[in-house]
């Protein structure tokens, strides 16, 4: 039989807790900020007794780390992964509104927006997001390698840096800017991965071949 446990409404409610807490931390996390929101605003809008809500996490860090752990576990899967796509077209692709971690009106990092309200690096949720954007960096530097750049280590870092910063100045002009991050970042590819050089025709110019042999007389004069 399942178990159930009571809310704080008196609400009785399934196996379903963790992530109605989860549910809630993503809404309120993003509309109003990590350090604007509480545990007991968490658990209202989750509909959980707060002893519920530690018995899923030890505490409210535990509860961001793990936030940020689900927006993106896979590391833009739908970018990296896909094999209709060459390397260079994944690069450009990373800059689809709709393969980015945020698709929300105004939308900002969630990784972004924990390292600037949380100024503790050794909190769980500044580890998270460390991690995250130094694999994000990874991969493109490896779709670079696979696309054939000179430096792929260095477009991978450019083009990292690219992204965050739409990001950021999406949020704060309230504007679309991942279309010229985009034009950007394919300028970027285009310099850092060399154009092969077209192949020479064979020549079509009649011979004039001088050898010592086309010198030898065909009739031999008595």
């Amino acid at each position: 039989m399942t178990e159930l446990e009571k809310g704080p409404q008196g609400i009785r409610r399934g196996r379903g807790a963790r992530e109605r807490i989860l549910g809630a931390s993503q809404q309120l996390f993003r509309d109003q900020g990590i350090n604007h929101t509480g545990m007991d605003q968490l658990c209202a809008v989750a509909q959980v007794s707060k002893r519920t809500a530690y018995q899923h996490f030890t505490g409210k860090d535990e509860l961001v780390a793990e936030y940020l752990r689900r927006y993106d576990p896979e590391i833009m899967s739908e970018v990296f992964d896909r094999t209709d796509l060459t390397p260079r077209e994944r690069l450009l692709a990373a800059f689809d509104k709709s393969a980015t971690v945020t698709q929300e009106a105004t939308p900002l990092c969630p990784f972004i927006a924990a390292a600037v309200e949380i100024h503790d690096p050794q909190h769980p949720a500044r580890q998270r997001a460390h991690d995250y954007k130094k694999a994000v960096a990874e991969r493109l530097s490896e779709t670079a390698r696979e696309a054939g750049a000179t430096n792929p280590e260095q477009l991978g870092e450019q083009l990292a840096l690219l992204l965050d910063g739409a990001s950021a100045r999406t949020r704060v002009l309230n504007a679309e800017t991942l279309g010229t991050a985009a034009a950007i970042a394919a300028i970027l590819i285009d310099n850092a991965i060399p154009t092969p050089e077209p192949s020479t025709p064979p020549s079509t110019t009649p011979s004039t071949d001088r050898s010592p042999l086309r010198a030898i007389p065909t009739t031999v004069t008595p």
